[in-house]
């Protein structure tokens, strides 16, 4: 029987319905958050679950056990939990000083009666309840592991650390540092301004590096830049023809995709070449083009997953259909030919509880039952050849498919609140150019929002991006740029490479401080200045580009911290699959996650200074090594000397590898 393609889902712009796992899920989360003896019914606050017990702007609804009292309450209150590391509140013989921080939450009422949403900026309770959600949720599915389904990433509505709009930031005891930082910045740009006056008669000097910037290819640049992003559609129209059945993911959709990842990744490398572009357009676009990449490859595979399930969802109402269209047989005493079926099940004698809690019946991904092991696919096969069945088995079978079937459905909602932009509503171009524009490498149907846009702070931090590369630019031409013309000269007059190499320690001297600053500048202005103004202008909520990656102990953690939307991506889609798809192990995984993001890093390196050294390659994979001595007992509770040794690394690494493409 042919499979009825169109989603059955409910139509209404409502939202829907959440099962009673998100209650238990989200009570058992939010367990062990306080240690507070209970309260009187009147503060008491017991999860509720109502379609927004989990929201999408990552507030969670409750309700009040006494709905007599909360007339009376005020509209909006505050409330601390206490936190990790906070003593009980019941401690009143604590002094002042001594007790550790609350974390403070906010008490408001969502608009429908009996019903409140609490929220908290703290980062200590994000994180509580992040981790405390995705545990119970692997406990109440009984820790199900699927093989091709990407892994699930938590958004929350958070703020970078350095952003005026985070409330612990703005009361940081180390702000002045901060403050500190910027005035020695204008100092900078002040004592170059006067030193290009002097010598040059001008305060911007020769400014070699923006006519670089501006002088030659810049229209084509930006024009290539445009084709680009338009050319990132290709995987859209591949998933509207996977959707309308012309094709299938798992069948040729993939290697469809791989294979154009791969030849849009070269082509654009080789525009690179072909145009002798400069080092400032060259780094740009092989930039953006790696960006495009793991946008084209997070939604296409995560959609891949989804169109899959959502064919698994058709067969098995049509399954249903069937089931519905059979006749029920009075059958004898011999055994019935589907009862170890039924046994397997257990379903023989189902209760509400266990269907409540049921785990899918086979892999969300498979479309061939006639392959697969699972009690699905022994109740497809027992409709499809057309056994006789008594009553009972078909009600048996009905209730199977159908709670598969709300599984699936379920799997297709994922996040969403209303059925817009469950799968497959979300392949509209609408949903792929927001979805291009979100600072953001993991794709999922719906993230938290803000509720408007403030065009004020869009204007602060896209001043903020431009002062900023203004600031490089002036740092780059005074300190950096008349270092790597002197040594390119020197090459290119013949010196030897003995002789060069005596040169180097003076080149690295020379650039040890003006590449800490360029590495610390193009750190801020991308993830506090650039994501945030993407982020504010399509109202992103889950602001939290990067970690305190400055007080990192070991260099896996600052490769966890310092770049989070690419860890994020690298994790669902190269260590995760790794492990899926290859069987890798845990250690085979990350080395392979590591070795990838070397390939990547000198492959820039090979655009930008057109040789294949394998310097930043090696350095890269260096970190495995480092991470694990970071491990060892001998540095066990020294994060001090873990933190001395990580901003060593970073000090003299760049421009040690920097000196090492210039002198060889």
């Amino acid at each position: 029987m042919a499979c009825d393609t169109r989603p059955e889902l409910q139509t209404e712009k409502t939202e829907l319905t959440s099962l009673d796992v998100e209650k238990s899920v989200l009570s058992h989360a939010l367990q062990g958050l306080s240690t507070r003896p209970p309260l009187t019914t009147q503060e008491t606050w017991t999860p509720h679950a109502s379609p927004g017990s989990l929201d999408v702007d990552g507030a969670t609804a409750l309700k009040p056990q006494e709905k007599e009292h909360v007339e009376d309450s005020p509209s909006r209150s505050t409330t601390a939990i206490p936190s990790e590391d906070s003593g009980s509140e019941t401690q009143l013989d604590v002094p002042a000083e001594d007790r550790r921080k609350s974390i403070q939450i906010v008490l408001e009422q969502s608009g429908k009666r009996g019903e409140y949403v609490f929220t908290s900026k703290d980062p200590v309770f994000q994180d509580a309840l992040q981790s405390g959600i995705r545990q119970e949720a692997e406990k109440l599915l009984g820790n199900e592991k699927i093989k091709n389904k990407p892994r699930d990433l938590i958004f929350t509505q958070q703020f970078t650390t350095f952003d005026r709009q985070n409330s612990s930031a703005a009361h940081s005891p180390f702000r002045g540092f901060f403050t500190l930082f910027w005035i020695a910045m204008g100092f900078i740009l002040t004592r170059v301004a006067a030193g290009n006056y002097r010598t040059k008669g001008s305060i911007f000097g020769d400014a070699e590096i923006l006519h670089l910037m501006v002088d030659r290819d810049l229209f084509v640049m930006l024009t290539t830049d445009v084709a680009m992003c338009a050319a990132s559609s290709f995987g859209f129209f591949l998933h509207k023809a996977i959707a309308k059945d012309y094709l299938t993911w798992n069948g040729s959709g993939w290697l469809i995709q791989s294979l154009w990842q791969t030849f849009f990744t070269l082509i654009i490398i080789w525009v690179t070449f072909w145009r002798h572009w400069p080092w400032t357009h060259t780094v740009f676009i092989v930039l953006h083009v790696f960006v495009l990449l793991m946008k084209q490859h997070a939604y296409s595979f995560y959609n891949g997953y989804l169109s899959q399930v959502y064919r698994r969802r058709n067969i098995l109402k049509s399954k249903l259909d069937q089931l519905d269209a059979t006749s029920a047989q009075e059958m004898t005493d011999q055994a019935s030919p589907t009862a170890e079926t039924l046994t397997a099940t257990g379903i023989d004698n189902p209760n509400e509880g266990d269907l409540t809690r049921r785990v899918s019946s086979g892999p969300k991904y498979s479309t061939n039952l006639s392959k697969e092991k699972s009690e699905i696919a022994s109740i497809g096969q027992a409709i499809e050849a057309g056994k006789p069945l008594d009553e009972e088995q078909i009600d048996a079978f009905r209730r199977v498919l159908n709670t598969e079937i709300t599984i699936l459905d379920e799997e297709l909602r994922g996040k969403c609140t209303t059925t817009d932009n469950v799968y497959p509503n979300n392949l509209t171009m609408a949903n792929f150019i927001e979805w291009t524009c979100l600072p953001t490498l993991v794709y999922d149907q719906e993230y938290p929002r803000q509720e408007r846009v403030n065009w004020w702070y869009v204007a602060e931090k896209s001043v903020a991006t431009l002062g900023v590369i203004w600031v490089m630019i002036i740092i780059s031409q005074a300190y950096i740029y008349p270092v790597v013309v002197e040594t390119v000269r020197q090459r290119d007059a013949g010196m030897s490479l003995e002789m060069r190499w005596k040169e180097f320690p003076w080149v690295v001297s020379d650039m040890l401080f003006p590449m800490l600053l360029e590495q610390l500048l193009s750190w801020y202005v991308i993830w506090e200045c650039l994501l945030n103004v993407l982020a504010e202008v399509t109202r992103f909520g889950d602001r939290g580009f990067y970690g305190a990656w400055w007080n990192s102990v070991s260099f896996d953690q600052y490769a966890r911290d310092w770049n989070r939307p690419v860890h994020n991506f690298l994790l669902r889609h190269v260590y995760h699959s790794s492990i899926s798809f290859f069987h890798l192990s845990k250690m085979q995984a990350t080395f392979f996650t590591f070795f990838l993001s070397a390939v990547v890093h000198e492959i820039l390196m090979f655009c930008l200074f057109k040789k294949v050294r394998g310097y930043l390659f090696v350095f890269q994979l260096l970190q495995l090594p480092l991470a694990a001595f970071s491990k060892t007992k001998f540095m066990r509770g020294r994060d001090t000397l873990g933190n001395i040794l990580f901003w060593f690394g970073m000090f003299i690494g760049p421009s040690v590898i920097t000196s090492l493409y210039l002198i060889v």
